[in-house]
């Protein structure tokens, strides 16, 4: 009875680890509190930022140019949700941060980290080749509660100036993708600064494992590109430079450009990007 009993134990065990999850996965450059941008500061748009993320139901969620008060207020505005993620200048609270914002209801963290995009990547605050600032990566595995799983999310956001410091930092974010996820779904979100065609972005579709979701995704909504510039550059003419990849343990229902405002606030100088994902 005792082994018949162990051998049940296991067997749901088993069935629980393997059932796949739905996943509801943003990526999301809220753009940095400056009182230049007027009436679209962010003492202006802190609300429906947060707003975002809760009509959406995300899960998880990857944040670019996140200074320390701005952490504070989305904390504040998210109370369902833990965060993972330091101040890319010194290590701490200093500088933007690339935050990680996971539903505490439903994943629990096993272990988190972060490193930088430079030659030495362990050293808070280095700047990398010609990078015109610090670039910092977040990272965490995360156990869903319910089902045992376990998720590899790394967030980032790449320099806007230099074109090699571009090029060696995805090299080394796949490289440390591969050595600390240890075989779990991967999912990588960020503001890569890149277009689809560069040079950047086909060594992670051309040259890697990973796969930009919005090309794998059931349906595609929304317009094309993520960064308008607080709505001054026309639909036509936007870029492509907001990212959420998956690997191959990964099916992608949809993915959204979501709309540039919300209650007729705009949220961003860049659409937040969503993908409703599905681990086999």
């Amino acid at each position: 009875m005792k082994n018949l009993l162990l051998l049940s134990v296991l067997m749901f065990m088993f069935s629980c680890s393997n059932k796949p999850i739905d996943l509801n996965i943003m990526s999301f450059n809220i753009r940095l509190n400056t009182t230049t941008d007027g009436e679209n500061q962010w003492s202006n748009r802190k609300d429906v930022a947060a707003l975002a993320v809760k009509i959406n139901q995300i899960d998880l969620l990857g944040t670019q140019e996140v200074l320390f008060g701005q952490l504070n207020d989305l904390k504040e505005r998210l109370p369902d949700y833990n965060v993972v993620g330091v101040g890319r200048e010194d290590g701490k609270e200093k500088g933007e941060f690339c935050a990680i914002f996971y539903n505490k209801e439903r994943f629990e963290e096993e272990k988190s980290g972060n490193f930088w995009l430079s030659e030495t990547p362990e050293t808070p605050g280095s700047k990398g080749w010609d990078a015109a600032c610090e670039r910092v990566v977040t990272w965490v595995v995360l156990k869903e509660k319910s089902s045992g799983r376990k998720i590899f999310f790394i967030n980032t956001h790449l320099d806007h100036v230099g074109q090699t410091a571009r090029n060696e930092g995805v090299k080394l974010l796949l490289a440390r993708t591969r050595e600390l996820s240890g075989g779990l779904p991967v999912i990588i979100t960020g503001d890569f600064n890149a277009t689809p065609d560069s040079k950047v972005i086909k060594q992670i579709t051309e040259g890697s494992e990973f796969i930009d979701s919005r090309t794998i995704a059931s349906t595609v909504s929304g317009n094309a590109g993520t960064f308008h510039n607080f709505g001054k550059i026309p639909i036509d003419s936007r870029s492509v430079i907001d990212y959420i990849f998956v690997d191959k343990q990964a099916e992608v229902e949809s993915f959204t450009v979501l709309p540039d405002d919300l209650n007729g606030i705009l949220v961003s100088d860049h659409s937040p990007v969503m993908a409703k994902v599905i681990l086999k």
